[in-house]
């Protein structure tokens, strides 16, 4: 990464993953799916389908966790918010074994 990240005390976070419901939820219902297919893509181009993603632990990180059916994918991830540099919504998995994204009930 060309720029340098330190940890901030700010919550933008939290903020970020309220709205990424949000906008998950609402496609969701728009295409008529209870769980649709959401990936990430990194900074470091790598790719991730996503089960659900948490503002923890905070300090302008997040908690991706991953439901890829590949052996060398990890189980979750935490990385800086500017590290997602692409998210993709799909109504229908392309593969049989992807599960989808659980968007958590609204609070």
């Amino acid at each position: 990464m060309p720029e340098f990240w330190v940890p901030v005390n700010e919550p933008p976070h939290e903020v970020f993953v309220e709205r990424l419901h949000r906008a998950i939820a609402a496609f969701a219902e728009t295409t008529g799916v209870e769980k649709p297919l959401v990936e990430v893509e990194l900074a470091d181009t790598s790719h991730f389908t996503l089960e659900r993603i948490e503002p923890e632990p905070g300090y302008g990180m997040v908690t991706l966790y991953v439901t890829d059916a590949r052996d060398d994918a990890p189980d979750a991830l935490i990385v800086p918010i500017g590290s997602v540099r692409r998210i993709e919504l799909r109504k229908a998995p392309e593969k049989p074994d992807s599960f989808g994204f659980t968007v958590p009930p609204a609070a």
